[in-house]
């Protein structure tokens, strides 16, 4: 991907990893389109970086997505990177007398859905662009899961597995896909997240993020040194330990 004069849209744009990330791409040249449910968070992202546009979206709602694409499609023509960046994440107790599916339906619809639906929508515009690219998010969650949080683990699994294939089936066009896996960074994804002293901090984050993009702009994976521990557990032959450790089992 390369890092400067495209014209990006990124979903979850308001807050977390989707602003950092729109902020750093908006400073290097790049027209930025941030989208998302709540347009007050939108507006303060793009008061605070003249030029940034502003988009509503529920990625969770099917009719939306559809109707979105087209929209944003012909207000911003040159529109060349979509970056996956929405997502909810909540704990599940599937043990509990009183378990409903309702989380799990709603983190399936915006995290997994959601991109399928957006990008499907976008990709006959995508394939008319000279270059694009296809940006995901997973999580290092993807690779060893944290068993509180069932379903948000498997969605990113599920977006891990879903980015390769749709790279292989893309690679005779123009459209590169690049899939970016967070460790736990401090935000406000989950209660207390920001607040954790083993959150990575989220300049930080974004920092390496965007040097790991400019050292390799053709990487299909973007892994900054702190998620190795979760991304390469089984590559290393200690994912059991791993995965003990991640759920408090020594």
């Amino acid at each position: 991907m390369d890092i400067t004069g495209n014209t990006i849209l990124i979903t979850g744009g308001g807050t977390g990893i989707g602003r950092g990330l729109a902020e750093a791409l908006h400073a290097r040249g790049n027209r930025v389109i941030v989208a998302g449910r709540r347009a007050e968070p939108l507006e303060e992202v793009a008061r605070a970086n003249p030029g940034m546009a502003t988009a509503l979206l529920d990625v969770a709602d099917a009719s939306a997505v559809a109707s979105f694409a087209v929209r944003v499609a012909g207000d911003h023509p040159e529109l060349n990177v979509v970056v996956h960046n929405a997502g909810i994440m909540r704990a599940e107790d599937m043990a509990a007398d009183d378990y409903d599916t309702s989380d799990a339906e709603a983190i399936i619809a915006t995290n997994l859905l959601g991109p399928i639906r957006l990008t499907a929508a976008l990709l006959p515009h995508l394939k008319n662009r000279p270059r694009a690219s296809i940006v995901t998010v997973s999580s290092g969650l993807a690779f060893v899961p944290l068993a509180a949080t069932p379903t948000y683990n498997a969605t990113k699994a599920a977006i891990h597995s879903w980015s390769q294939s749709l790279r292989e089936q893309l690679r005779s066009t123009a459209i590169d896909v690049v899939e970016i896996v967070p460790p736990a960074v401090a935000t406000d994804l989950m209660p207390g997240q920001a607040d954790n002293p083993n959150s990575m901090p989220l300049q930080a984050y974004i920092d390496e993020v965007m040097s790991l993009i400019e050292a390799n702009p053709d990487a299909h994976e973007i892994c900054v040194e702190r998620v190795g521990f979760l991304r390469q557990a089984e590559r290393r032959g200690d994912y059991d330990q791993v995965f003990a450790t991640l759920n408090g089992r020594h």
